[in-house]
């Protein structure tokens, strides 16, 4: 897989941006704050719609701006489709695939698969539980784009469920009220179907993901204690042992289901109480563990780097197995890291079919990746 084109109007700091591409390396050149980073965060959003810097779309379109345009032609197995994503502030976003509508913008997802790293991973590792569970369902998304619905609907759930909560526990004067604890197992059991589909999900994931992240992290950093991962669930030890362990049993969704009953029901008197969901995937975590002790708060500032960065490397090995090359998107990080780390980074993605490269200078990126060169200045993206 592999970009032949980008196009991108109104996005970020680019009126407008138009760039041929290969397969093999491309290097993009230019002082920081130039626009580097803007191009392939529009090659990440087509991908997974969403930035790995902010959290809304709004900051996306440029201001001044009503809408962005991000256009891409992917090349797969010898088949081109092309993208078109329209960004718009407090509307509805809009998609195309070979200028025809589809029905939602989440149809495109699966047509461009993208791994990317970047400063801002250093909170996979010093961030809160809340950075690893979207690194996870990102990941999910990439791997099977009908986990995008899946997670979409329990968001939705879980909103729907918390306000009954909040209604409910105003509401209590020292009796319970019929309706209102009817009306909550009604969503008990919606939260429990897709709470349990993201459940198993994840945890195969983890199971799938974790030799791949411990291997990668042994190359960038042979010297280091052993990095593992691991899933941490809401409900503790009522979650089964063997779900999510590479030499036991899938996580199965419909046992998942009936777990989490149980859990939301020994769980209720405090809900109402809080006025929030206290089980569910919402409240799990991705454990990063460094020899016995956990990354967050014991790691180095060498060893955190060292662990995003396996995070990373080991997705994009664990994607690239299972269909296809995913595009290698680095941004900026060369300069981040210490001679190690970059050789073996440059070693991964020398042998990628494509990867897109943002640096400073041209002495921040390794000689690996030497190939197609594009200056970034002045509003303008030219081959170098």
């Amino acid at each position: 897989m592999y970009l032949r084109h980008l196009q991108v109007t109104d996005f970020r700091s680019w009126s407008q941006a138009d760039l041929a591409l290969e397969p093999g390396p491309t290097v993009l050149v230019g002082q920081n704050g130039r626009g580097k980073t803007n191009l392939l965060e529009a090659i990440g959003y087509v991908a997974t719609l969403g930035s790995h810097r902010v959290a809304t779309d709004a900051p996306l379109i440029r201001h001044g701006c009503e809408r962005a345009l991000v256009r891409v032609a992917v090349v797969n197995d010898d088949r081109e489709l092309t993208v078109e994503l329209e960004i718009t502030a407090g509307r509805a976003n809009r998609a195309r695939v070979n200028r025809g509508a589809v029905g939602r913008p989440r149809d495109v997802l699966g047509i461009l698969r993208t791994v990317l790293f970047s400063p801002e991973d250093l909170a996979l590792v010093r961030g809160d539980p809340g950075e690893r569970r979207r690194f996870l369902d990102e990941l999910l998304v990439l791997r099977a784009p009908r986990y995008a619905g899946v997670r979409a609907d329990y968001e939705k759930v879980l909103k729907q469920r918390n306000a009954l909560l909040k209604t409910a526990g105003k509401r209590r004067t020292g009796r319970e009220d019929p309706y209102a604890l009817s009306t909550l197992e009604v969503w008990d059991d919606h939260l429990a179907v897709a709470g349990a589909e993201l459940l198993a999900a994840r945890l195969n994931l983890v199971a799938d993901l974790g030799p791949y992240a411990a291997s990668a992290y042994m190359g960038v950093a042979p010297d280091s204690r052993p990095a593992k991962i691991s899933y941490k669930s809401s409900l503790g030890d009522a979650l089964p042992e063997t779900y999510g362990v590479p030499d036991g049993e899938r996580a199965q969704p419909g046992v998942l289901k009936d777990v989490l009953l149980k859990a939301l029901g020994e769980a209720r008197k405090a809900e109402l109480e809080r006025g929030i969901s206290l089980v569910g995937p919402h409240r799990d975590e991705l454990e990063l563990i460094l020899g016995e002790a956990p990354a967050k708060g014991y790691a180095s500032h060498g060893e955190s780097w060292s662990f995003a960065l396996a995070l990373r490397l080991g997705s994009y090995e664990l994607l690239r197995g299972e269909a296809g090359e995913p595009v290698l998107l680095l941004d900026d990080v060369f300069a981040e890291l210490d001679r190690k780390r970059r050789a073996r980074l440059a070693e991964v993605a020398a042998s990628a079919e494509q990867v897109l490269v943002t640096a400073a200078v041209d002495e921040d990126v390794p000689s690996e990746l030497a190939g197609s060169r594009f200056v970034v200045a002045d509003g303008e993206v030219t081959r170098g």
